[in-house]
């Protein structure tokens, strides 16, 4: 029979951290981006002519920002599913412990 198990102990306990702290970092970087904290400012990926729109002066920056917000919160999406992954692999490491071959 195959076995699931391709990563090390240790392997697998450092991305189940790597992949908790990725989502509680992205996750609060998709809040703050979606609402539009003048901090990160410097993160979104604005032109120039997007600041001299003369009817709505506001709105094409509003959209990048939460363009971005969008993109952290599917990182953190990909970084959930590496990290169920992770954590399967440390289960099969731990009933890997018990066997007896």
């Amino acid at each position: 029979m195959a076995s699931l198990l391709f990563c090390g102990p240790k392997l697998a306990a450092c991305g189940l951290v790597l992949s908790i702290w990725g989502v509680i970092m992205l996750a609060m970087l998709g809040i703050f981006f979606t609402t539009h904290s003048a901090v990160l400012i410097e993160d979104v990926p604005f032109k120039e002519e997007d600041m001299h729109n003369q009817e709505t002066p506001l709105q094409p920056i509003y959209k990048l920002y939460n363009q971005v917000g969008y993109n952290c919160f599917i990182a953190a999406a990909i970084y959930v599913a590496i990290g169920l992954l992770s954590f399967c692999q440390v289960r099969l490491n731990k009933r890997k412990e018990y066997l007896v071959h």
